[in-house]
């Protein structure tokens, strides 16, 4: 009986590049994936997988609607979307922060209504309704600092990573709402009728993770 092929979405770049790297420790190589290539999809049909590349933030589409059975996104990714997948394993890595940053005397006014910039308008509006805050989301996709400085914006909500970006621009973080790290996710569907890979990877994941700490 030949064994179903795993699909895989991997996050591009270096977080996907180390997520691989643990896979292919786990038994699941596909050596054909470190050529010098522009493929975006390869397999290795004895060690039944399937990889491909996608868009970091697009990860969990694709495992939510079983076009990947399983794959690595972001905590940021899972917590703004709320894609129907499993959250099987924090794997420890790629790890950073979701926070709020402002200019370095910036003072809550709660007189009036709270300006803020992200790109995570689920996860900013949550945070700040557990707070008892009026706010109005400023949806921006990139450059974020910026907003504070050219007053379009109070505060920013955003991934910190080393923070310099935001010293580089006079803001500091003021809060930390949630630490984020990567997360090995899977399809419902897929983890059951596909268990004894999905549970095999997982375990190998959860050893390797478990030995980096």
């Amino acid at each position: 009986m030949v064994k179903p092929m795993l699909n895989v979405a991997l996050p591009k770049g270096r977080l996907g590049e180390k997520v691989y790297a643990m896979f292919e420790k786990a038994g699941f190589s596909c050596p054909s994936i470190k050529e010098n290539n522009r493929k975006l999809i390869f397999e290795n049909e004895e060690a039944g997988v399937r990889y491909f590349w996608v868009k970091p933030s697009d990860v969990a589409i694709y495992v939510e609607r079983g076009a990947a059975d399983i794959g690595v996104a972001g905590k940021d990714i899972l917590l703004e979307y709320k894609p129907d997948v499993y959250e099987l394993l924090d794997l420890d890595i790629g790890k950073c922060r979701m926070a709020v940053a402002a200019k370095r005397n910036f003072r809550y006014d709660m007189s009036r209504t709270l300006r803020v910039a992200t790109k995570f308008k689920n996860i900013a509006s949550s945070y700040y309704l557990s707070k008892g805050m009026n706010i109005d989301i400023i949806h921006l996709n990139g450059s974020i600092e910026i907003a504070p400085i050219l007053d379009l914006s109070d505060v920013i909500v955003d991934i910190v990573e080393t923070g310099t970006t935001l010293k580089e621009n006079e803001l500091q973080v003021i809060e930390e709402i949630v630490p984020i790290s990567a997360r090995f996710i899977a399809n419902k569907t897929s983890y059951k009728f596909k268990s004894e890979s999905i549970e095999k990877i997982a375990s190998e994941l959860s050893a390797q993770t478990e030995a980096r700490k």
